[in-house]
């Protein structure tokens, strides 16, 4: 197996294909869980890779190799194929996530502009350290940007990219989510707010499990509600 360390190595420029962990949403009904389109209706590409190695991540099986097997986990997939599975549903919504897609955005170009074509929306889920082409730019396109904290585990360097959050803040097609645990992290949230001007922010509590989820949830909202902005 290959270390963690070296989670990105590998990811190749093909145009015409994919390493992907799994596609979901088409036989049993799933939904979007964060950001503006929370609870609706969505099918799921999760490619495989990714560049940061946070202590919290739920989809270590997309990067750790010192626990999970690539061979297992990953497999490489044509975008033709993949375009046609999503389009063989009615479900509108496609939602691209990882590990971190961008790695692979040479050959997620192709699978975009398909699923556009096809009349769906996509959903591109992403850490924003990479930049993303400006042939996924378009309309019908909006990335989920969560950028990482303190907390992940991973160096600032690594997980705070300023040019990258610029460009995404300055796209306008960008919305920005991220995860915390504690409100001081708050603090935080609001220093990367108002260093990179980022519009708009959800605060997603993290959590593996329901229970989880719900007690980071009762921490968290007391802070936000009173750090929300009011409406003009």
């Amino acid at each position: 197996m290959t270390p963690a360390g070296n989670a990105t190595r590998h990811v190749s420029g093909h145009g015409t294909s994919l390493i992907v962990a799994e596609c979901f949403g088409d036989v049993e009904p799933t939904f979007q869980g964060e950001g503006p389109s929370l609870g609706v209706p969505a099918l799921f590409i999760r490619l495989s890779r990714c560049n940061l190695t946070c202590s919290w991540c739920d989809t270590k099986y997309t990067w750790d190799w010192t626990v999970y097997d690539p061979t297992r986990e990953a497999h490489r997939r044509d975008v033709g194929e993949l375009a046609d599975w999503a389009c063989r549903t009615d479900v509108g919504l496609v939602v691209v996530t990882g590990g971190e897609p961008l790695l692979q955005q040479r050959a997620l170009i192709p699978l975009v502009r398909r699923l556009l074509a096809a009349g769906k929306r996509v959903e591109v889920e992403t850490n924003g350290t990479i930049a993303p082409q400006n042939e996924l730019l378009v309309d019908g396109v909006v990335f989920n940007v969560s950028p990482k904290l303190a907390t992940s585990g991973v160096d600032a360097a690594k997980r705070i990219v300023p040019a990258v959050l610029n460009t995404f803040s300055a796209s306008g097609r960008a919305v920005f989510k991220v995860v915390a645990r504690t409100p001081d992290e708050l603090e935080e949230v609001d220093e990367l707010v108002s260093r990179f001007a980022l519009s708009p922010v959800y605060v997603m509590p993290e959590g593996a499990t329901a229970d989880d989820l719900v007690r980071t949830t009762r921490v968290l909202a007391p802070a936000t509600t009173r750090t929300a902005p009011r409406s003009p």
